[in-house]
C-alpha cells in the first residue's frame, strides 16, 4: 500500500493512465476487428476504406505508447496484403 505523498500520487497517476490506455487500446481493437469484417465478407472497397481508417489509429498507438511500433508494422502490412489479396 501506498505510504508516501509521493507514491499516492503515482497511484492516482497510475490509475488514470490506465484507463486512457484500456480506452485507446479498445478503439484500436474495433477499428481492427472492423478491417476484419471487412475482408471476411470479400468487400475490397470496404475493406480498402477500413484500412485507411485504421492506420492512423495504429500509429497513434505507437505515438501514445500503447503498441510497439514493430507490432503495428507486422499488423498493417499483413492486413494490407490481405486487403490486395481479394479478388
Amino acid at each position: 500500500m501506498a505510504n508516501t505523498p509521493q507514491s499516492k500520487k503515482r497511484a492516482r497517476q497510475n490509475e488514470t493512465r490506465l484507463a486512457i490506455n484500456k480506452a485507446r487500446r479498445s478503439r484500436i481493437r474495433t477499428y481492427l476487428r472492423k478491417v476484419e469484417e471487412a475482408i471476411a465478407s470479400g468487400d475490397k472497397d470496404a475493406a480498402t476504406a477500413a484500412l485507411r481508417a485504421a492506420q492512423p489509429e495504429l500509429m497513434r498507438g505507437v505515438t501514445k505508447g500503447v503498441m510497439h511500433k514493430n507490432t503495428v508494422a507486422r499488423k498493417m502490412s499483413r492486413l494490407s496484403s490481405r486487403v490486395k489479396a481479394i479478388a
